[in-house]
């Protein structure tokens, strides 16, 4: 079931809601309680009527009290009623808070090339690294976070943002079978990756770019990309995704069946291997660190590192909260209970 959106609205010129409206419902169910209450009692007194003259029903009844139930369930009733409207978090008022987000700026690249499809970690070279990022993005609190795709060249996927749903979102359109030109060049993601960061409104002083990939490139610009980071001050921390043993890059059709492994221009057999000498250059050459786990998830290494980087004001905003009254409906519905709990439906009980 999805929860009703709050509610608002303006009482004698004060902004006013509800939190939580879909607790009105137990209002309901409370009210309801209390009129059942009362139409049960005025059946029993027309009952005992019907049988007994009103005269000698006090007589051949003592102690028995067509009220007192009555009363039992309306406190019963109108104290439910009072729990539910408080569940429903009335608020009256509001306050003006000056918010900030302390943070990091980081720049994941994602390797999405051919390689990537290799099996030689479970599911796929590919779904390992976005599990990999995931991880990151449920453990980081107030960085923001950019996604920077790239095979044969590279292009942003995502914006930096504090919005780490939309960025899980973007990452789940990434796919090698869409991307424009082939081949791997970490070069051109690591330029991309501090061109995002150059152009971020409100940088923050430590700034990471997170490289997911097997590391094999094709095109030869990472010795000039790794300077330039180096040189800005941007540390690159590489994540390896693969195995040092290798695996052949399976070829899928249209309709996602395996249909052979890819071959070279000699016909034979390409196999794929993580180059962890060459993320291991990229992350010392940026005073960066190279992180691998052939059965776990390096990232939350990653985040262990991110954690201890000084902490920049990335954002401030005044953001309005509303105040709670809820308590001026719940103590009073408590008191009502325990008021229903103490009172017998006769005032004496009959002698045994």
């Amino acid at each position: 079931m999805t929860p009703l959106e709050p509610w608002r609205f303006t009482v004698l010129g004060y902004q006013a809601g509800l939190a939580q409206p879909l607790f009105l419902g137990l209002v309901l169910a409370g009210l309801l309680v209390g009129m059942l209450a009362l139409v049960s009692s005025l059946r029993r007194r027309s009952r005992a009527r019907a049988v007994l003259h009103e005269r000698h029903a006090e007589r051949f009844t003592p102690g028995v009290s067509v009220w007192r139930p009555a009363t039992q369930g309306s406190l019963y009733g109108l104290g439910l009623a009072l729990f539910g409207f408080a569940l429903a978090q009335p608020q009256c008022g509001t306050k003006s808070e000056l918010t900030k987000r302390r943070g990091i700026d980081v720049v994941v690249a994602l390797d999405a090339s051919k390689s990537m499809l290799a099996r030689d970690v479970q599911p796929s070279r590919l779904e390992r690294a976005k599990l990999e990022l995931t991880t990151l993005l449920d453990e980081l609190k107030g960085d923001r976070v950019g996604l920077v795709v790239f095979a044969g060249d590279a292009f942003i996927q995502s914006p930096l943002t504090s919005d780490y749903s939309a960025v899980k979102l973007f990452l789940r359109a990434v796919d090698p079978d869409v991307m424009p030109q082939g081949g791997t060049n970490v070069g051109a993601a690591l330029k991309l990756s501090k061109q995002v960061l150059d152009n971020a409104d409100r940088g923050s002083k430590e700034r990471v770019v997170v490289l997911l990939s097997d590391g094999e490139d094709l095109f030869g610009e990472v010795g000039e990309a790794s300077d330039a980071l180096k040189e800005a001050g941007v540390q690159v921390l590489t994540v390896g995704v693969g195995s040092d043993s290798g695996e052949p890059i399976p070829v899928y059709d249209r309709r996602g069946e395996f249909v052979d492994y890819k071959k070279d221009s000699d016909g034979n057999t390409v196999i794929t291997r993580l180059d962890r000498a060459g993320l291991t250059a990229i992350s010392e050459a940026t005073g960066g660190a190279f992180y691998f786990q052939p059965r776990g998830v390096a990232m939350s290494q990653v985040v262990e590192r991110i954690d201890q980087m000084q902490k920049s004001e990335l954002e401030s905003r005044v953001t309005v909260r509303y105040d709670e009254r809820f308590q001026a409906y719940a103590i009073p519905g408590l008191a009502m209970l325990v008021l229903g709990m103490l009172l017998l439906p006769s005032s004496r009980r009959r002698a045994s």
